[in-house]
């Protein structure tokens, strides 16, 4: 018995020290789990209580924003200078090292650029900031489009030097098409050439925006020292004695008379402009201005003056402008404060559709990562409810069920895990597998039904919605068409099957990129919006999939459309398996002034049944695919319907073959004419060289629209078909000796004339 009663104590211990190391372990863990929180929140106070505070904020400290601008204009560097003073970096990064955050792609660090927009989350004085790195150029410009849809704010940034330049005004019709709320942040001031006059001008000018003045620089080029706070009437400057020299270091000091007179003048007198500018704004401030402060406007508080400045900023009647150099580490603390201070918060943006799903969830998806590891990885942004980790989600657009595995918070190419996470923020999602870029992503599909039913009650459904009933979806984005194809081709058919699967993961990252199949040859044909886009494309497939594939040459993707009208009949006589299909259609068409698309029309006695006028609008839409002179879509085309007669018995299948093949023969009778694409091209060079390039733009079929002065460079505007384009770049460097920029944008798609059309013609055919 004693032995016995021994053994069972020693196990009681035994089992008590397991439950202690049990203990110890899970301590040791949230321990862990609270230091790499720690880490990457160091700037927080040693008082905070909760994780889940810091994790899910409050919603009116949210700030959901977006840097854009032209290319090389200072967003990622100005990124980088966020989130060092944030806490979020120990070292600032630097574009030209290539160890920035965001930029965090092989081929953005070689190659300087931003590629695809990154997304990282910091906190600022109590804020949560979701902070959306986009690229500024041209080719990759559907990277700003899904990014502006699902912001609150943003900031854009000019070099102080160029003003407003071509990309910039591409990026604030975007955000002008978002109602996208913005700051201006006037870069580079330490620039020899920086003019804040200019920049203000050409923001008025080119943009048709209100800026609203809210600092004026301390000093000018490399004697830019600091800058004046027009609210609060302070002078800030930065220590560049310091010996970190990292921009921490600035002293705020409330402007005086023993200050620089011409400075105190020039204060005064911007502050006056901004208080009356103000005033004509905002009516809440002109009262307060002409009651309380009648005698005296310059004695106006500062709050009410910054609480003003948000009011006209959240209603885009104005943009406030601030300055400062991001990489000499100057004005960006400030921008910081003003991001805060006047860009809005989640629940300041009334979401129109977001609504009727209450506390239910509602997010969008819109962009799409691919990990070798964990696969899809979906960025979303929640409108209304939590989204929660192992949780199943409904996808309204494809109407499936899908289980989210885990919920992540994005840091550029980094990812902490998290519970849950709610409405106003930008998450990360593991394990939608069907999802891709615009879908709307609810709890279920009963939450969709019941949203549904309450728009229903007050007549709102299908707004933003462009599927059949039973669907209420947030707006997706907008995906521009290619201008450039060529084919692929893998080493060898063995690894044609890993390349259709490297494709289809880039397809789905990429919704620009358009990847289909050439029906004669069986080659696989890339398209994308330029010569970059392709080039990173096939840099991707290269060096992530380990295939090294071979690019055909690059070829422009031009557009048909017709000469005249023209009619004709067509009849489809087959006998399939012992039954005779026999249908008859009859089509005519006339040119379209709506020149970037197509149009089908039923002349007034044809009456069809639905299933039959499906069948045949199939077929005219099949034939406007290709057209019949070189296979490229067809566009400004409007076709009506004359006749239709079908034999019972005809297969709608039949009915489709021959409306396709009556289509192509009206078309071949009307007159087929090529459209090329034409582009937008300004070149920013200095005079010596100005006649090497107009004479070369001249060759290339060029035509100058504008020669305009930019300080003591020459700016010039032109129109030039893309097929004239082709690795201009080389070319512009040789003739100026790498000392001019260009930027190309497509402008629209205008008739060849019959030389050039022959020329295109002969090609194609292998006789040039």
């Amino acid at each position: 018995m004693l032995p016995r009663l021994a053994l069972e104590n020693t196990l009681g211990r035994f089992s008590s020290l397991v439950g202690c190391a049990q203990n110890l372990k899970n301590e040791a863990q949230s321990w862990c789990r609270w230091k790499l929180w720690r880490r990457n929140y160091s700037f927080l106070p040693d008082d905070v209580k909760s994780v889940r505070s810091v994790v899910n904020p409050d919603i009116s400290r949210i700030r959901n924003i977006g840097i854009m601008a032209h290319i090389d204009a200072g967003k990622t560097t100005t990124t980088e200078r966020m989130l060092y003073y944030s806490g979020y970096t120990r070292a600032l990064g630097d574009v030209d090292d290539g160890d920035t955050v965001t930029d965090f792609m092989v081929q953005e660090r070689e190659r300087g650029i931003t590629i695809q927009s990154a997304a990282v989350t910091f906190d600022w004085k109590e804020h949560r900031i979701n902070l959306i790195d986009t690229p500024g150029h041209v080719d990759f410009t559907v990277e700003v489009e899904r990014a502006l849809r699902v912001l609150d704010g943003a900031v854009a940034v000019f070099d102080a030097s160029a003003g407003v330049e071509a990309q910039t005004l591409t990026v604030w019709r975007q955000a002008d098409k978002h109602c996208v709320p913005r700051v201006c942040f006037l870069n580079k001031m330490d620039n020899p050439r920086a003019s804040l006059p200019y920049s203000i001008e050409s923001i008025k000018k080119k943009l048709k925006a209100n800026p609203v003045l809210l600092q004026i620089p301390v000093g000018s080029g490399k004697g830019f020292v600091g800058l004046v706070d027009l609210i609060t009437k302070e002078q800030v400057i930065w220590n560049v004695k310091s010996s970190s020299e990292d921009g921490r270091v600035f002293k705020k000091t409330p402007l005086s008379s023993s200050d620089n007179a011409e400075l105190l003048s020039q204060a005064k007198e911007a502050r006056s402009s901004l208080i009356e500018q103000v005033a004509d704004l905002d009516d809440e401030f002109a009262e307060l201005l002409l009651g309380e402060f009648s005698e005296n406007f310059d004695a106006v508080p500062s709050e009410k003056l910054r609480a003003a400045v948000r009011r006209v900023t959240l209603a885009r009647k104005g943009v406030p402008v601030l300055c400062g150099s991001a990489l000499k580490n100057k004005g960006v603390q400030p921008l910081l404060d003003a991001i805060t201070a006047y860009l809005p918060a989640p629940n300041d943006r009334h979401l129109h559709l977001a609504r009727w799903y209450k506390d239910d969830l509602c997010a969008l998806a819109f962009k799409v990562l691919h990990d070798k590891q964990r696969g899809p990885l979906v960025f979303v942004r929640i409108y209304s409810g939590t989204m929660k980790a192992q949780s199943v989600v409904h996808n309204v657009n494809r109407n499936s069920t899908e289980r989210m595995s885990r919920l992540l918070m994005p840091f550029a190419d980094q990812q902490v895990e998290i519970p849950s996470l709610t409405a106003g923020n930008i998450a990360l999602t593991v394990g939608l597998k069907q999802t891709v870029t615009g879908d709307t992503i609810v709890s279920s599909k009963a939450s969709a039904a019941a949203a549904e039913r309450r728009a229903l009650k007050e007549g709102e459904r299908g707004r933003g919605s462009e599927k059949g009933p039973g669907s209420l979806v947030l707006a997706g984005v907008e995906i521009p068409e290619p201008v450039f194809f060529c084919t692929v081709e893998p080493p060898s058919m063995a690894k044609q099957t890993d390349l259709d699967h490297a494709l289809k993961c880039l397809q789905r990252e990429d919704p620009s990129l358009k990847v289909r199949t050439d029906p004669d040859s069986g080659q696989t044909i890339l398209c994308g919006m330029g010569e970059l886009h392709i080039e990173i494309i096939h840099d991707r497939i290269r060096r992530e999939y380990g295939i090294e594939t071979h690019l055909g040459p690059l070829q422009v993707a031009y557009r048909e459309t017709i000469l005249q009208p023209g009619s004709t009949t067509d009849t489809l006589d087959r006998t399939l398996r012992d039954r005779r299909h026999v249908v008859t259609v009859g089509l005519s068409v006339t040119p379209w002034e709506e020149t970037t698309s197509c149009d089908i029309a039923y002349k007034e006695n044809v009456e069809l049944p639905p299933d039959v006028k499906v069948a045949v609008e199939n077929g005219i839409q099949s034939s406007y695919l290709q057209g019949p002179l070189l296979g490229y879509p067809v566009q400004g085309v409007t076709t009506t319907v004359e006749s239709v007669s079908i034999q019972p018995g005809t297969s709608m299948a039949m009915v489709s073959a021959c409306a396709s093949r009556c289509m192509l023969k009206v078309l071949r009778q009307a007159g087929v004419q090529l459209l090329e694409p034409l582009m937008s091209l300004e070149i920013t060079l200095e005079e010596g060289h100005l006649g090497y390039v107009l004479g070369d733009l001249a060759q290339r079929r060029g035509a100058i629209h504008d020669i305009q002065s930019r300080h003591d460079n020459k700016v010039v505007l032109a129109s030039v078909p893309l097929a004239e384009m082709m690795g201009y770049s080389t070319v512009l460097r040789t003739l100026t000796s790498g000392s001019a920029t260009f930027s190309l944008q497509l402008s629209s798609y205008e008739a060849m004339n019959p030389q050039d059309q022959s020329a295109v013609l002969d090609k194609m055919a292998g006789l040039v």
